[in-house]
């Protein structure tokens, strides 16, 4: 799944708009890897996410299309 689409649908960022902004603009790396829109997540991979000076990094535990808003929780561990 695309990185973009991957952080909407596991609510990190609220629009996908915001989620390639954020990869655009270098704020979002895949297993060390600066990541682009595009970029595919898959499981177990290593998401970290600059948000101005704060770090948010987590573990992708399950990767879906269509998630109800209680079972987006299950989708990562923060780490």
């Amino acid at each position: 799944m695309r990185i973009d689409k991957f952080l909407k649908v596991c609510r990190i960022i609220k629009r996908r708009t915001l989620a390639q902004e954020a990869c655009e603009k270098q704020k979002v790396s895949i297993n060390g890897k600066i990541a682009k829109p595009g970029s595919t997540v898959k499981e177990g991979d290593i998401v970290e996410i600059r948000f101005g000076e704060n770090v948010t990094r987590f573990r992708v535990k399950k990767v879906t299309e269509h998630v109800r808003k209680e079972e987006a929780s299950e989708m990562i561990e923060i780490l």
